[in-house]
């Protein structure tokens, strides 16, 4: 194994969405209701966000995706849109850092597969932009890390759950598929696609709720996978 890719939330950060996404549309609809009724928005960003997940088309990045399909169905130029958006996540995104904290076995582990010289990729879902990405990071004290990949919807071109997202991947870091490990707590965006495009894969999960029948190589905590990393498990895979 070449290449090390981790899931950010719920993996590396202890964040669930269920709870980060009410309190993020919540900042999000009072910071553009000026020019959007809150409800109109939340319905406009979630069917876009399902448009953009779909994507088939190698060309166009997440971004433009999204892009062209949430701005002219709300009616609005997207130059007189993006400036607030950009700065909501320069200033009221900062606020939702009450619902993220760091798992403290995560930076310690990245930090020992990057030194033993393993390509390490926080392969997240691309759905949202560079800057929110890199808070969570820095909120999770992961931000300063040599990564060889941060997946961000700016840079690409398919989402979790579509096979096409890690074979993306593994190309941006020049490696085959099979010569990477995707460790992550989510079975039908994690595991399973990665495994599809020939990935070996390292489901986290409490260890007493994993199933007789794992889907993924390996299973377990990042502790877990922490000390397969040391045995030297992922060399010899």
């Amino acid at each position: 194994m070449r290449a090390l890719l981790f899931d950010l939330d719920g993996t590396l950060i202890s964040n669930s969405m269920e709870t980060f996404l009410p309190p993020y549309f919540a900042a999000l609809t009072k910071k553009l209701a000026p020019l959007v009724p809150p409800a109109r928005l939340i319905a406009q960003l979630r069917a876009s966000t399902q448009v953009m997940m779909a994507n088939q088309d190698p060309a166009r990045t997440n971004a433009q995706v999204f892009a062209d399909d949430f701005f002219p169905r709300l009616g609005l130029a997207r130059e007189r849109l993006l400036p607030l958006l950009d700065d909501f996540y320069a200033r009221e995104y900062r606020a939702l850092r009450v619902y993220v904290q760091p798992i403290a076995p995560a930076r310690p582990l990245i930090e020992r597969a990057l030194a033993r010289g393993y390509r390490v990729v926080i392969a997240t879902a691309p759905v949202f932009p560079r800057a929110a990405i890199e808070q969570r990071l820095e909120w999770g004290n992961l931000a300063d890390l040599p990564y060889a990949l941060v997946t961000d919807y700016e840079t690409m071109h398919a989402s979790k759950p579509n096979p096409a997202y890690y074979r993306e991947i593994a190309a941006r870091i020049g490696c085959a598929p099979t010569e990477c490990v995707m460790v992550g707590n989510d079975v039908e965006m994690d595991i399973v696609p990665a495994r599809r495009v020939g990935m070996k894969t390292f489901w986290v999960t409490d260890a007493g709720g994993v199933p007789t029948e794992a889907p993924a190589d390996w299973c377990g905590t990042l502790a877990d996978f922490a000390e397969l990393l040391e045995r030297g498990e992922f060399a010899s895979a």
